[in-house]
Formats: C-alpha cells, sequence, structure tokens
C-alpha cells in the first residue's frame, strides 16, 4: 500500500520560528514527498532546515523567492511558523516585490489574517497553490475530544463557553485568537504579543492579587476568528502553552478541533498529566 502524498510533487515550507515547520516536514517525509524548506532569515530554527532540501530567504525578497520554488518543482506551498510583522520600510526589495507593492500595501493595512490573505493571492497569481496545514498533515491538528486524563467540570465548562463567545465578537477586528477566562469573567485577551504573553499576564495579575480566584480556576480558550482563512495563521498548542496555563494557575485549554496546531502532541499531553490540568478539543 502506499503512502497518503506519495508520488505527488514537492512541497515548498516558508519556514518562520518554531517547531511546527521541522514537525510537517518531518510528517511529509514519512508520507513519501519531499519537502524543501525556504527558511526565513533571522527566524527560521537550525533544526528545521538541517539535513533536508533548503534555501535561505530574507523578507522582501519575493522574486528570489518565487524563483526558487519553480525551480525545486514546488507546485504547493504552505506558510508556517512564527514571525514578526515586518514594517514595510523594513524590507529590502527585489524587483519582483517592488511590482507587487500596491497589493503588499493593501495588505498591511489590516490585521495578521488580511495581511496573510493578501500574500496568498500574489503566490496564487504566480500559479502555486497556497495550502494549509490541515490539508497537507491533518494528524497535526488536535482533535475532538478529551486528550488528557483530568477532564473539564461544570464551572470549565462554562468558561470554556464563555471564552468561545469573546473570541467569536472579537472576530471582526482581526486581533488575538485567545482568552482567559475565570468563573465566567473574560480576564485577559490575546494582542500582538501572542499567547505566552498573555499568560504571562494572567500570571502577574495573580501575584499581584488582582485576580483573586482560587489556583486551578480558569480555562484558556483558543479558537480561529470566525471567518478566517483556515490555511494560515491557525492556534497552536505546544509544551510552552501548557507550561503558561501552569504558571498562570488555571485548570486547562480548550481549543478548536481539526483548526488547532499541535507539533508535539506526546509532549503536551504528558505535561498537561503531570500539571494536572485538562486539555479538550472542541467540536468546530
Amino acid at each position: 500500500m502506499s503512502k497518503r502524498g506519495e508520488g505527488l510533487g514537492a512541497v515548498g515550507i516558508v519556514a518562520g520560528g518554531g517547531a511546527l515547520p521541522d514537525a510537517v516536514a518531518r510528517s511529509l517525509e514519512a508520507q513519501g514527498r519531499r519537502p524543501v524548506v525556504f527558511a526565513i532569515t533571522g527566524y527560521c530554527d537550525n533544526e528545521t532546515v538541517a539535513g533536508r532540501a533548503h534555501h535561505w530567504i530574507e523578507l522582501g525578497r519575493l522574486g528570489r523567492l518565487l524563483r526558487l520554488l519553480r525551480s525545486e518543482g514546488c507546485g504547493e506551498v504552505v506558510l508556517l511558523g512564527s514571525l514578526v510583522r515586518p514594517a514595510v520600510s523594513e524590507l529590502r526589495l527585489d524587483w519582483r516585490t517592488l511590482r507587487a507593492m500596491p497589493a503588499l500595501v493593501r495588505a498591511f493595512r489590516g490585521g495578521d489574517d488580511h495581511l496573510l490573505t493578501g500574500v496568498a493571492g500574489i503566490f496564487e497569481s504566480e500559479g502555486f497553490n497556497l495550502v494549509g496545514v490541515r490539508d497537507l498533515v491533518p494528524e497535526l491538528t488536535v482533535p475532538t475530544g478529551l486528550a488528557t486524563r483530568r477532564g473539564p467540570d461544570e464551572a470549565a465548562r462554562h468558561d470554556i463557553e464563555r471564552g468561545r463567545a469573546a473570541l467569536v465578537a472579537m472576530s471582526a477586528f482581526d486581533v488575538g485568537q485567545a482568552a482567559v477566562v475565570i468563573d465566567n469573567h473574560v480576564v485577559a485577551v490575546e494582542d500582538i504579543e501572542g499567547t505566552d504573553a498573555l499568560l504571562a499576564r494572567v500570571a502577574r495579575l495573580r501575584a499581584e492579587q488582582r485576580i483573586r480566584a482560587p489556583a486551578g480556576r480558569g480555562v484558556l480558550v483558543k479558537t480561529p476568528k470566525a471567518g478566517q482563512d483556515l490555511r494560515f495563521d491557525l492556534p497552536a498548542l505546544g509544551p510552552r502553552t501548557i507550561d503558561g496555563v501552569m504558571k498562570a494557575q488555571l485548570g486547562g485549554v480548550a481549543v478548536v478541533a481539526g483548526q488547532t496546531l499541535l507539533a508535539e502532541p506526546e509532549a503536551v499531553v504528558a505535561a498537561a498529566d503531570r500539571a494536572g490540568l485538562f486539555v479538550i478539543g472542541l467540536p468546530a
């Protein structure tokens, strides 16, 4: 029996930071496919490029990226990993990027989802198929149901519902994808600093006794924005998230199944079980 994806063309991974690009590359290799990493200089980890085909790309060098994607036979392209949103003035532009500047300027005039959708349009106009992680390697998304020994109690389930409602309400503003809810109160939402900073803020508020709920109460809720292009910028869950939840003295994590990335599932579940936290994948 052939492996899933075997015989298909190479996949270009435009890689920022974090563990996810390497996890996706490994999953593609297990399918018998050939990943080619286009590592963004200053962001991509060396572990992602080690031992596999790769090219280092500076932000703003769109022409070079497109030429290399074609030379490597990458009909499919996936955008992965963490990246600090640059100012247009910080980019070292080549001629192809300059030609795309009107579209890029329009894309920069919005939130991250607006920016990524605009960038995707440029790739697609050049004949590339922009795909999402959940389409390429669905095994790297959170499954439906409880992943840990401990599950949410009734209070936590109310907090989960409250968090999902809050995130849906904020979707129109294209901001964060996470919220912390304690005893049915939204105490913090994700901003440009990301989930780790959100959890550190909650831990600080507890230390300052601005949050007085007992330890073990409250939930980190993560969900894509309503109407988001699910090929890009999906919420992610990793061991560092679990560490942040523990330090924030919350009860657990609730994410949307099939729409949340999970690069190290065994490590996440083991860390959550050691800390007595729950991790649950909610129906979309």
